[in-house]
């Protein structure tokens, strides 16, 4: 199965290393606005074909397509391939509104097409694991999860997977003098839950993040890998969930889930639906966060 990357940064070089967990898809293609660096991708990666037009990349045999551009064309992008009868992975987040999103969920599935954002978290085998020491804690009152780093994202997917889009949500932020937003607090209640969450964009958190239940407590290292999980009963037992876990091999369950859900699609049905949905309830958190902190759209989920 034929498959082009849009974008030339990390992240796709990391989504190319993970395809070796995803044998089926032939990287056919590059686009890059720029043909030098285009080139100089490909030749890097084994590429035989560069494309700085994105129409003809539309117009080209490509099958499927992995989209890590800027978030700001993520819409426009995946909009012009779905149009054009290729399946689309892309990178988080996938729209800027969830009204971007449904329309393109229903061009789509109009098109017969299989339409997912491209976040670990939701393909790590990790996550059943995850789930299961929920039940070992406990009534959960509680839970902190940060995302501090040098990057735009806000660790949204875990409380929504585990607990739900929450019925109440208030943000702050601390802004840098250009207007961007440098630091974010959020207060969130789902199903009797108090959720907390944290992000920084100017500093490196170092405590990870922490579910809190009545007979213990989950500590996750990595909210957007699931790794370096650890489960604390109050009973002074503790049993390691996972460690580190490669960063390709991460990336290639992403690739591997894409392939199966559209060459199975009867067989994954479900978990297209999961996805699916999860997906647009993180897109609408996400703007009833950006709303009540007074953010300008400029960054990504995890």
């Amino acid at each position: 199965m034929k498959l082009a990357v849009i974008g030339t940064g990390w992240i796709v070089k990391s989504f190319i290393d993970g395809l070796k967990f995803a044998p089926d898809f032939e990287l056919f293609a590059v686009y890059s606005r720029s043909r030098e660096r285009g080139e100089t991708f490909a030749k890097e990666n084994g590429i035989s074909t560069v494309y700085t037009s994105l129409d003809e990349l539309a117009a080209s045999p490509a099958e499927c397509v992995y989209i890590a551009s800027p978030n700001a064309l993520h819409y426009t992008q995946s909009k012009k391939m779905l149009e054009s009868g290729k399946h689309v992975i892309c990178e988080k987040p996938i729209t800027v509104t969830p009204d971007e999103f449904s329309e393109l969920c229903e061009i789509a599935d109009g098109n017969k097409l299989i339409y997912i954002e491209a976040i670990m978290y939701m393909h790590s085998p990790v996550r059943a694991a995850l789930r299961e020491a929920l039940g070992d804690i406990g009534k959960v009152w509680t839970a902190h999860f940060d995302f501090s780093q040098y990057s735009s994202k806000y660790p949204v997917y875990p409380p929504i997977d585990l607990f739900g889009e929450p019925d109440i949500v208030s943000a702050v932020s601390a802004f840098l003098e250009s207007g961007a937003d440098a630091a974010t607090a959020v207060s969130m209640l789902s199903k009797n839950t108090a959720i907390t969450m944290t992000s920084c964009k100017t500093g490196q958190d170092h405590a990870g993040s922490q579910i809190i239940g009545e007979r213990g407590s989950i500590k996750i290292g990595s909210n957007s890998k699931l790794t370096d999980i650890e489960l604390v009963m109050n009973n002074g037992t503790s049993r390691i969930i996972c460690g580190d876990t490669p960063k390709d091999e991460l990336m290639g369950n992403e690739a591997r889930a894409f392939y199966k859900l559209i060459t199975e699609p009867e067989n994954n049905r479900e978990k297209y639906r999961e996805l699916r949905e999860t997906a647009l309830s993180v897109s609408r958190t996400m703007q009833r966060i950006r709303e009540s902190a007074g953010i300008k759209f400029d960054g990504g989920i995890a």
